[in-house]
């Protein structure tokens, strides 16, 4: 069976260049969306799960992609999304919830130049999967996307799209899952920068924020891996779900065996029509060894300055990125604790009603990058980053995430994340520097946020 041809959205496309695009879904009842991403093993992937919202997704192939450079690459993703979705053809039963979504993210910085870390991923880059998968309350669909060129007709297309996702649906049925093999030792275990280097570099941060050129810095460091064999993303996927099950879990693997995966507790922004969530996501401290210790350590972390400071410093900058988008925001006079398995953060949860209906990308340009993960003022917080921490962020600590038909959806930060080439792995972990910030204690704070990923892939000990 010939399937309607697929065209791939690139940068210089034109808008007449696009092709019309066609979705149709169809329940599937026996199907899981873990089972379903394994099952594409050695293929393109794509994963998305919130606990939070009852919503599971996962997709692989690629109908289309989309990439972006520069200053311009929020507004450039959401003119070829635009493009892509105009006139599309989405047969889902009137299920709003269900149909094509792209999944995808930017860099930390619009300037990034893919490395050999992140040889594959341009500051910005969206997939339109050929297959996915939805889950949402007890109900689970399957779809199926492809781009028609202008000589195909949608009439000719759905009936062999209908076929092609009924013979899938069967096959995934019917396909036995090989047992996960486990981790195997690392080789080597590697973190690029020495303690006097951080040191030093917390010390002048220090410095400049009691001199006032600086509120706030959040300072990140390195961990590299080496393993013999490839790399099983699907055991730490495993390892997430059930140890962060309150976290944004997501895997972006737009090439087989380059993936980007994790557990990020923090939602940058949710949209849906004209309601906004987000929240304010900063101040740390571990977990107790017994509930006595536990609730005194929550009880030291909302009452201490120093990440009472660094929390509000967070939610007063979304809150004036917000007020000019918003007729209506709700933000608490005071913080909650959030607590995950290894830690505990200051939590503000924020909505809103959105003046404008455009979609989910305005609101992640202007929030990108939260003093949570960049630092206050912005400008020279991100001057100071650029120069400070020797190795790039690529994707780490931006916006990961998904967009829908309507152009809405969500996004996570890329924290408590992984980004793997086959043997390698490389993990990023950060700490909030304010005036009073103590080297040690910050170079701690890293290694706990360290633990998710290291747990996952199996590491112990370093």
């Amino acid at each position: 069976m010939e399937m309607p041809t697929i065209k791939t959205v690139q940068q210089d496309d034109t808008p007449d260049s696009v092709s019309q695009l066609v979705s149709y879904s169809r329940p599937c009842p026996g199907l899981s969306v873990d089972t379903f991403l394994k099952q594409a093993y050695g293929v393109e992937r794509f994963y998305w799960e919130s606990r939070r919202d009852n919503l599971a997704l996962a997709a692989f192939g690629v109908t289309a992609e989309l990439t972006a450079w520069g200053e311009t690459r929020f507004q450039a993703i959401q003119q070829r999304a635009q493009q892509l979705f105009t006139d599309a053809i989405i047969v889902n039963e009137g299920k709003s919830w269900v149909g094509p979504r792209l999944f995808g993210g930017f860099s930390f910085t619009h300037d990034f130049v893919p490395d050999n870390t992140w040889s594959i991923y341009a500051p910005a880059y969206f997939v339109l999967p050929h297959y996915q998968i939805t889950q949402f309350g007890g109900e689970i669909w399957l779809t199926i996307n492809a781009t028609l060129q202008p000589d195909e007709k949608p009439d000719d297309a759905l009936p062999q799209l209908r076929e092609a996702l009924d013979i899938r649906y069967n096959m995934l049925l019917n396909t036995v899952l090989a047992s996960p093999t486990g981790h195997q030792n690392p080789v080597e275990v590697n973190y690029p920068m020495s303690y006097e280097k951080w040191e030093r570099i917390i010390t002048d941060a220090t410095t400049r924020v009691k001199a006032h050129e600086l509120d706030k810095v959040v300072l990140s460091r390195v961990c590299e891996i080496r393993f013999v064999d490839r790399v099983n993303v699907d055991t730490a996927l495993d390892y997430l779900s059930e140890k962060y099950a309150e976290c944004y879990r997501f895997l972006f693997e737009p090439r087989p065996y380059h993936a980007f995966y994790g557990a990020t507790p923090e939602l940058l922004a949710k949209v849906d029509g004209h309601a906004v969530e987000t929240m304010g996501l900063a101040g740390s401290i571990r977990r107790g060894k017994d509930p006595h210790e536990d609730q005194n350590l929550s009880d030291h972390l909302l009452h201490d300055p120093k990440e009472r400071l660094e929390h509000a410093l967070v939610v007063q900058a979304v809150r004036e990125k917000l007020s000019t988008l918003t007729d209506d925001l709700h933000v608490p006079d005071e913080p909650q604790v959030y607590r995950l398995s290894n830690i505990q953060h200051l939590y503000t949860p924020i909505k809103g009603h959105l003046k404008r209906d455009n979609g989910i990308l305005p609101i992640v340009e202007a929030l990108h990058p939260t003093p949570a993960l960049g630092g206050a003022p912005r400008d020279r917080a991100m001057d100071f980053i650029c120069q400070a921490e020797p190795v790039p962020r690529g994707w780490y600590a931006a916006p990961v995430g998904w967009i829908d038909s309507r152009l809405d959806g969500m996004f996570g930060v890329a924290i408590r994340s992984a980004v793997s080439e086959d043997r390698r792995v490389w993990l990023y972990a950060g700490a909030g520097i304010v005036g009073d910030s103590v080297p040690q204690k910050e170079w701690d704070e890293t290694a706990l946020k360290f633990k998710p990923m290291l747990n996952a892939l199996g590491i112990k000990g370093f």
